[in-house]
């Protein structure tokens, strides 16, 4: 049975995909993206811009690949994923890293526990967006901060008929000679092609109720860096 999930995105058939593909995924993606993924999420941990002793919610965490630098910093993170087989895989490498299983619409976590939530190519892979953005909300304190790192929209517009080619016909073939589930990553690349652009994803951010929303292109926009604050006062 191919380990490929829907654009439904129901959480269990993404978790399963995700569970089938955990051993490999970070070599994959680091060949697919042709090592950008790792600029990518160094840019991310700047943003986040944690200091010793804050707590930090790395969501989407996998295996733990993202949470690793900001525990060489002295910061507290606690890596989240709904896939127990990522989990698994980071816990066999990091046993000392607090690996959570968590559905980001349903967050295991009291209200305002968090200093930073951050999530790096995880977001377009839940079933409602919105849910899950008012859930970082609830588990961050006031004025603690979001960020969200994501596939994005080019801004040059050669750049995306490029981009767009190389999602549908380059990748599958490339996730094929170094994945033994290449049908996930069709899915991956249906879902990037789907996704909200830069300016659509900043006003859902905002719809959550998130403040200072911002957003910088990362490698002409095939990236997007979303940044925003839980406001001091809700509403």
């Amino acid at each position: 049975m191919p380990m490929r999930a829907s654009l439904a995105k129901r959480p269990a058939e993404v978790a399963a995909m995700f569970d089938g593909i955990a051993h490999r995924y970070d070599l994959t993606n680091d060949v697919i993206s042709l090592g950008q993924d790792r600029r990518w999420r160094r840019v991310t941990i700047d943003a986040v811009d944690a200091v010793p002793g804050e707590r930090v919610l790395d969501l989407a965490a996998g295996t733990g690949t993202s949470s690793e630098p900001f525990d060489a910093a002295g910061v507290e993170v606690v890596p989240c994923d709904f896939s127990v087989g990522m989990l698994q895989v980071g816990k066999a490498r990091r046993p000392d890293l607090p690996f959570t299983a968590g559905d980001a619409m349903r967050l295991p976590f009291a209200d305002g526990v968090f200093d930073a939530v951050t999530i790096s190519f995880g977001l377009r892979n839940v079933q409602d967006t919105s849910a899950a953005l008012r859930e970082m909300l609830r588990v961050t304190r006031p004025g603690g901060r979001l960020v969200v790192c994501e596939f994005s929209t080019p801004t040059w517009a050669p750049l995306r008929v490029v981009y767009s080619e190389y999602l549908m016909r380059a990748l599958p073939p490339v996730a094929r000679a170094v994945s033994k589930e290449p049908d996930a990553y069709v899915y991956l690349a249906e879902s990037i092609r789907e996704w909200p652009d830069q300016q659509a994803l900043g006003r859902l951010v905002l719809e959550a109720g998130w403040g200072e929303v911002a957003y910088r292109h990362l490698s002409g926009g095939i990236v997007a860096l979303h940044r925003a604050v839980r406001p001091l006062a809700d509403g």
